[in-house]
């Protein structure tokens, strides 16, 4: 089995570097950091979404209401889970891996002045790169705090919506995480995922190689959907902006 803290720390080095690329407005480069474990391309859809793969692509002018443009063109997900999360005026959203912030400033407009909206990432330039983007959008019902997904540092039933956007495929140890998001959900909460699965035929020497697991090849699990996280509670539902990685 892959080292957790070897993944970690490649995760996090490749993700600084794209949020160094993204502040200074090299996108693409950004982009291109993402999609290397892709099979050097990124994924593309088919249908209404066609072209469409990583990143800002992906949010049109129905799905990027509240989001500046300078936080959408940083994104690096490969879906737009608040599409399909149904988030109401006064919830408290939890954003897992909030990159540069896109999906925050979405959430926060939705859940509106009584509501509040947390990002989690563990990578500082990401933090810095998404708190410049608040600043930009002027919002005062969003936070960042800097942890890992695999020990989320909130209280146990705080938030009503937990997100993610193309993060559990980089975790080493995705039940950990399911269960931290389980732990942190308020009982009747919702948890609305975007991500990628691995090819069944997938082996071993692959699945260690951190070049590719920082990518989008190595860490995704097979397609099957995860038990739910806890009884009673939802698992995962599945963005239908979702592109299969190619």
């Amino acid at each position: 089995m892959t080292d957790p803290t070897a993944v970690r720390d490649a995760v996090r080095a490749r993700y600084a570097a794209a949020a160094r690329h993204a502040a200074t407005g090299d996108h693409d480069q950004a982009r291109k950091l993402e999609a290397a474990g892709c099979g050097g391309a990124p994924a593309t859809t088919t249908g209404a979404r066609a072209g469409a793969g990583f990143g800002a692509e992906l949010y049109d002018s129905t799905a990027n209401d509240g989001a500046v443009e300078s936080a959408l063109a940083a994104s690096l997900g490969c879906g737009v889970p608040t599409a399909v999360a149904d988030l109401h005026p006064g919830e408290v959203v939890l954003d897992l891996g909030s990159g540069a912030g896109a999906d925050v400033l979405i959430a926060a407009r939705r859940v509106g002045p009584s509501g509040r909206v947390i990002g989690l990432d563990m990578t500082p330039e990401m933090l810095h790169l998404a708190r410049a983007h608040v600043a930009e959008a002027g919002v005062d019902n969003a936070e960042f705090l800097q942890g890992y997904l695999e020990d989320i540092p909130l209280p146990d039933a705080s938030v009503n919506v937990v997100l993610s956007n193309c993060v559990l495929n980089l975790a080493a140890d995705k039940h950990l995480v399911l269960g931290e998001a389980a732990r942190v959900l308020r009982p009747g909460g919702r948890f609305t995922v975007s991500d990628v699965l691995a090819d069944h035929e997938m082996d071993d020497a692959v699945r260690a190689d951190l070049a590719q697991w920082t990518g989008c090849i190595a860490g995704p699990d097979q397609p099957a959907v995860h038990p739910s996280p806890d009884q009673g509670r939802p698992g995962r539902r599945r963005d239908p902006r979702d592109p299969p990685c190619a």
